[in-house]
């Protein structure tokens, strides 16, 4: 298999996150979406990342649609999410609201990188949805004793809010403190802990 995107991206670090976990190898493509646009085009009209190139050349685009896949391959004992019902609910729940937020941080960049005025409004707004995420995913977690969101075991929860908090931390410093959320903290730094978070590091970069 071959990943295109670079770690620095939430969604492309959660694809890759999920890849080690589950032992599958694969080739990585660190591939921007501006300087690399003709390259990824070929493989994702979208020109966006994360997109996944399959064995047999079958191309998967959109973290969420890659992560069906890989769970299906790993099989239901082995995925990190559960099959079906409430706990399969609530699992892609969290999971929206992890990568909404990291979406919302994502348009905050474009905001003051890309236009040559800001707009206060929207601003404003991607900023008050960030935080009110942050304060529904501090209560959510604070309300469950595992050591993981879902149970004993790490699942995808826990990697798409990792992932959203560190690019969150980088592209937004002082949004994100530890004294306003510190279950979230504690949580992300449980999973930036693990070898397999720590070895898909890529610093926050605007020019990349």
């Amino acid at each position: 298999m071959i990943l295109i995107g670079q770690y620095d991206s939430p969604f492309v670090r959660r694809v890759a996150v999920t890849l080690r976990l589950y032992g599958m190898p694969y080739e990585h493509r660190p591939w921007s979406v501006f300087s690399d646009a003709a390259e990824l085009a070929r493989y994702n009209p979208l020109t966006r990342v994360p997109t996944l190139v399959l064995d047999d050349g079958e191309v998967l685009v959109e973290s969420g649609a890659i992560l069906d896949h890989l769970d299906e391959v790993a099989g239901p004992h082995r995925a990190l999410i559960a099959q079906d019902g409430k706990d399969r609910r609530r699992a892609l729940k969290l999971c929206a609201l992890a990568t909404g937020l990291a979406d919302k941080a994502v348009s905050l960049v474009y905001e003051r990188v890309l236009h040559q005025q800001k707009s206060d409004v929207w601003v404003a707004r991607c900023t008050g949805q960030i935080l009110a995420v942050l304060d529904a995913l501090e209560d959510d977690r604070k309300a469950q004793p595992g050591a993981w969101w879902m149970g004993d075991r790490i699942g995808h929860p826990d990697i798409a809010l990792a992932c959203a908090l560190r690019f969150l931390g980088e592209a937004h410093p002082g949004v994100f403190t530890r004294d306003r959320w510190p279950a979230l903290a504690a949580h992300a730094e449980a999973c930036e802990a693990l070898a397999e978070f720590q070895a898909v590091v890529q610093p926050f970069s605007v020019n990349a």
